[in-house]
């Protein structure tokens, strides 16, 4: 893909990424939006993004994303961001389309390529990296660079999951040679956390089981969890990668609940258990190692559908 030419005769971008927005969903979709204001000033760009967590409003220009569709808005060019279908998109599908042409950027292996041009690399480390290459290096500002580390940093778990590639640890020197403070990006997005969001996660470990002959763990929270601990869904990252880091487990499942009976549910594993086919199963998506789906139905009905979608894939080990 020739990044420049998909602005020629373009008068106006709408950047989206996918509901929930995670940290490499906000770094590539703000970083894209930050290098198109600073690059083709003649364009107008916007960005369509739910709530955006609060460790990641460090990021310029952030209170510029808009986070509802006016009614009659339409664009000469839509770009999606690390979302696997459209939607993913929620709110701002309705732009998606309207728009006269689309485009889709991902890395997420269960991509349905619902564009008009789809560029999808499922081995790269994350979205944000993709969004790295695809710019002139050399036009990427400080501001757009501090964006696209955040994503890498993300999805790559600090630079600690197997699509770590040596381009990624490249993309991100780089980027740090921008001047970003890369140190304080990790810590304070990744790392730190509130006390009720410690206080939480405390109780997910603590009320997590082992199924499976301890190759599995679960763990759910229900709305009244998250009210007791005054905690929102967009502060529970982080809570499924803590379970999967328990010895001997194969894979980590997560539930909350977005709804009376309806829960997100996140899956993470290691090389055993392929969570993004278990995902697919129930119509979401994702990667190998780290997939999710949304599905209506109580906590522990969930809990022991998914534990034999895994099972099968144990049992063929």
């Amino acid at each position: 893909m020739i990044f420049s030419e998909l602005f020629e005769n373009v008068t106006s971008v709408a950047v989206g990424g996918h509901m929930r927005p995670d940290g490499d969903c906000v770094g590539s979709c703000m970083g894209l939006y930050l290098y198109l204001k600073q690059n083709y000033p003649h364009l107008q760009a916007d960005v369509y993004l739910e709530e955006i967590p609060d460790p990641f409003c460090f990021i310029k220009d952030c209170d510029e994303i808009r986070h509802e569709v006016k009614a009659r808005a339409e664009y000469d060019l839509f770009i999606a961001l690390d979302c696997g279908d459209s939607e993913r998109l929620g709110f701002s599908e309705s732009l998606f389309r309207r728009a006269g042409r689309t485009v889709c950027i991902d890395h997420h292996i269960s991509n349905t390529e619902y564009a008009d041009v789809n560029y999808i690399e499922s081995k790269a480390s994350s979205t944000s990296e993709l969004i790295y290459n695809l710019c002139d290096k050399e036009k990427i500002s400080r501001d757009a660079a501090e964006c696209l580390y955040l994503g890498i940093i993300h999805d790559t778990g600090v630079f600690r999951y197997s699509a770590t590639a040596p381009s990624t640890m490249e993309a991100a020197a780089e980027l740090m040679r921008k001047g970003i403070d890369a140190a304080g990006i990790i810590e304070k997005t990744y790392y730190e956390k509130t006390y009720d969001q410690n206080r939480v996660l405390g109780y997910t470990l603590l009320n997590s089981e082992l199924h499976l002959d301890g190759r599995v763990i679960a763990a759910a929270l229900t709305l009244k969890d998250l009210e007791r601990f005054h905690v929102t869904a967009k502060e529970l990252d982080g809570i499924v990668s803590q379970l999967r880091n328990t010895k001997d487990v194969a894979a980590a499942v997560f539930l909350y609940e977005l709804s009376q009976d309806e829960f997100k549910v996140s899956l993470r594993s290691g090389n055993d258990v392929d969570v993004s086919s278990v995902a697919q199963y129930y119509g979401g998506g994702g990667h190998k190692k780290a997939a999710g789906f949304n599905m209506r139905q109580d906590a522990e009905r969930i809990i022991a559908d998914v534990l034999k979608q895994i099972e099968r894939q144990l049992n063929r080990e």
